[in-house]
């Protein structure tokens, strides 16, 4: 946050809380992030569970109405969920608004046909379960970007690095930019920092990590860091609006993602869901207006990266051996 942006900022209910005797001491320097976005700014939208041109065309629309900035707009059904068609018009529609498109890879153990996802423990959840699995992946990032797709979501750290040594092999273009799914999100600065190397170049936490839990991490690690600021019920149901400022002070670069609770799940979308999903995409919209309305309100909306901008800067990976 720069000088001018901080000194406007005020915590919410700040002024009568003090009138009253109740205020809080001041936010303490050191446990602000230090990093921001390449060429500027703190903080970037993203609209996620986009499942499809028509949802898509819904976003955009309200998003011009309501005045809402949008860096990102992802989906999680899959790219294999898609027709090459629908790819490209998504593809299209975003690429002439300076929107990133972010689209999920391929097969994932809780629609597997292994039992160990559906007991209490869940398995390994989300996982690519063996190799046919990472090779479904694989398939659909090489697709994906040969339609235009520049930003692929995953849910599996062999997939994340194989994708990673196909960008830097070039068997995908080498700006693709790769990001890590909330269903597996790292919830310790450790692990955070493994996801980097790793080639994540975003890195979706979940969101009930505290303020406290994001300054750790920011010790570590500078790569971008995506948070629901209001998740869907699957992930908790958070909903963490007034909170927004203190998140961006302390994990910048942070992309806030506008989800939502008290929404049936729609993966793996398809038209039978058609109503749902493009009423959840109009209010997902909304909520992101709610929620930068706060920002304005408390004088802390300076410092959003530029609309267009999408890379992550320098990051730090493993080597890759030849």
């Amino acid at each position: 946050m720069t000088d001018a942006s901080a000194k406007a900022a005020r915590r919410p209910g700040e002024p009568a809380l003090t009138a009253l005797g109740l205020g809080a001491p001041a936010p303490d320097p050191a446990d602000a992030s230090p990093h921001s976005f390449p060429g500027g700014g703190r903080w970037r939208t993203e609209v996620p569970s986009c499942e499809g041109p028509e949802a898509l065309a819904v976003v955009l629309k309200e998003a011009s109405r309501l005045d809402v900035p949008i860096h990102r707009i992802s989906q999680g059904s899959g790219v294999w969920m898609l027709t090459d068609a629908e790819i490209t018009e998504m593809a299209e529609a975003t690429a002439e608004r300076d929107i990133e498109l972010c689209l999920f890879t391929g097969p994932r153990g809780t629609w597997d046909i292994g039992g160990s996802t559906r007991t209490d423990s869940r398995g390994a959840g989300p996982r690519a379960r063996g190799h046919d699995a990472v090779a479904g992946c694989v398939e659909d990032a090489v697709r994906a970007t040969e339609l235009g797709v520049k930003c692929l979501l995953v849910a599996d750290e062999g997939v994340l690095w194989t994708l990673h040594r196909a960008r830097e092999s070039g068997i995908i273009p080498r700006d693709t930019t790769l990001k890590v799914s909330a269903l597996i999100g790292p919830v310790n600065p450790a692990s955070y920092a493994v996801y980097e190397q790793l080639g994540a170049d975003s890195v979706n936490v979940p969101s009930d990590l505290t303020p406290d839990h994001l300054t750790e991490i920011r010790r570590v690690s500078a790569a971008p860091m995506d948070m629901y600021i209001e998740a869907p019920d699957d992930l908790g149901g958070y909903v963490r609006m007034y909170e927004v400022a203190e998140l961006i002070r302390r994990g910048a670069p942070l992309y806030l993602k506008f989800g939502l609770s008290k929404a049936p799940g729609i993966y793996p979308y398809g038209h039978h869901m058609r109503d749902v999903t493009l009423a959840s995409a109009k209010e997902r919209v909304r909520r992101g207006r709610l929620a930068l309305d706060l920002l304005a309100r408390h004088g802390a909306d300076g410092d959003m990266a530029p609309i267009g901008s999408r890379l992550p800067g320098e990051l730090r990976r493993f080597g890759i051996s030849s």
